[in-house]
């Protein structure tokens, strides 16, 4: 079963946009690199063919990221519209504090694709995720990485 990618509205008309413009502009610019690499003479020694080769290689790998994305996403509903939540859910700010440690840090739960300039993401997906995710603040939580255990206690969960 495919992963489930809680992402925002305003991510998702993002992530469309990047490949309707992939698709389009992204792979006539690309072919029209690869075309001109050609003209260069012998392939199997030509940097500019297989740079372009190697770009175009990386935008389909994305192309199809995105596809996965955008199929198989769940709009989570506007953070402003769930200030009362009090559980860690996707599109919510948490507040965590390390065992061991006084700093409170702060990060987006979500999908890497909710990144904003700034603010760290941490994935449902990943082990710390999976133990934040319905977690209330003033509760700790475990996790393993690394072979370590850490724990973690949830300092707030906000909007």
């Amino acid at each position: 079963m495919p992963e489930i990618h809680h992402i925002s509205a305003e991510t998702r008309d993002r992530l469309q946009a990047e490949l309707i413009d992939l698709t389009g502009r992204g792979r006539i610019d690309i072919a029209a690199q690869i075309e001109a690499a050609r003209l260069l003479g012998d392939l199997s020694e030509n940097g500019d063919y297989h740079a372009a080769k190697e770009e175009q290689g990386k935008m389909e790998g994305r192309i199809m990221r995105l596809k996965a994305i955008l199929e198989n996403c769940e709009i989570v509903a506007d953070s402003e519209d769930r200030s009362g939540d009090s559980v860690v859910a996707p599109g919510l700010m948490v507040s965590i504090r390390f065992q061991g440690d006084d700093e409170v840090e702060q990060y987006l739960f979500g999908s890497i694709e909710e990144r904003r300039t700034g603010i760290e993401v941490v994935s449902p997906g990943s082990p710390m995720g999976q133990a934040l995710e319905g977690a209330r603040a003033g509760e700790t939580v475990t996790y393993e990485a690394n072979g370590n255990r850490l724990s973690i206690e949830v300092v707030a969960v906000e909007a």
